[in-house]
């Protein structure tokens, strides 16, 4: 049950939390001359999700323990795997991202451009997400091992 409910929260959880973004991402693209809010509102929505939605219910927890005066721990499961996972194709986003800015291909844009280079990078930026659910769920099914 441990198992369904990580594949859960890297899939369907993540995507209703991240829809909403999305289409407000949209819209900022589309009423902005530059593509600074679209890509803001994206990574500033995910720094809350990660940062304050992490942070504030562990905070409220080890505060919560400590007056108790017992100790709050967590074990340690799939998070390693998932972050480095996460690093590398988040690099790779950045990469296409910068190679969008300042290619001709692209347009020498962010957003937009050319019709193949674009079907092209909403290809390539969908794929590393398969990527990411993939790997995270074999690794949550033991079909692949970490030392970590």
């Amino acid at each position: 049950m441990v198992i369904f409910s990580l594949f859960t929260a890297i899939t369907l959880v993540a995507m209703g939390t991240s829809l909403p973004d999305t289409f407000a991402s949209k819209a900022a693209a589309v009423q902005e001359k530059y593509a600074d809010n679209a890509i803001g509102n994206i990574t500033g929505s995910n720094s809350v999700n990660v940062f304050l939605g992490l942070g504030l219910p562990w905070m409220i927890a080890a505060l919560y323990h400590a007056s108790k005066g017992t100790v709050f721990v967590v074990p340690a499961g799939a998070l390693g795997f998932s972050v480095v996972i996460y690093t590398m194709v988040a690099l790779l986003a950045i990469m296409l991202l910068m190679m969008r800015r300042y290619l001709d291909v692209f347009g020498k844009a962010e957003l937009g451009g050319p019709f193949w280079p674009r079907v092209g990078s909403v290809a390539f930026l969908a794929g590393l997400w398969f990527l990411y659910v993939a790997l995270s769920a074999l690794q949550a099914y033991d079909v692949i091992k970490v030392p970590f």
